[in-house]
């Protein structure tokens, strides 16, 4: 039985309560809530032997795909879709595993930047093995058309959401 099937039951009995519910938006928004939850439980998974979790792993990605490894906390937060007090407390945690550093702003000291330590990119670069395995995984026998596809759809779903 489909993990999903649940849910759509109980989409079909809010819809003979309330007939003007709508069923294909209610899915697909569930459906992204059930799949970025088996994301984030798979990639916990698979960091948790590399003593780092799913949302640290974002932040080191976002910081290992700069130039010079370096970002404004706010630029980091807006990259990984995690709010000012989420930022902190996981740049605190990865500044504690030597991760990352904090340091003062080259073009202006008030401001500070994160930047992906050495070590920081020892770990990445150990982990990015098994983080391509798990990706192609999760997409299983996907055809790269249709992956294409989904992309489109979801950068179409995303401008929408963010034109509200």
């Amino acid at each position: 039985m489909s993990s999903f099937l649940p849910t759509e039951q109980r989409l079909a009995v809010t819809r003979q309560r309330y007939p003007a519910f709508p069923r294909e938006p209610a899915v697909l928004v569930r459906l992204i809530k059930h799949i970025f939850k088996r994301v984030h439980d798979d990639a916990n998974a698979m960091l948790r032997p590399y003593g780092i979790n799913h949302p640290q792993y974002n932040l080191l990605m976002m910081l290992y795909g700069t130039e010079g490894y370096v970002l404004h906390p706010t630029e980091l937060g807006d990259a990984a879709g995690e709010k000012s007090a989420n930022i902190t407390r996981l740049t605190n945690e990865l500044c504690d595993k030597g991760l990352i550093a904090r340091n003062a702003s080259a073009e202006d000291r008030r401001k500070v930047t994160l930047t992906l330590t050495p070590v920081g990119v020892a770990l990445i670069e150990s982990f990015l093995p098994d983080v391509c395995a798990l990706l192609e995984r999760q997409v299983g026998d996907m055809q790269p058309r249709d992956m294409l596809v989904l992309e489109r759809l979801l950068k179409k779903f995303l401008a929408q959401l963010e034109r509200e």
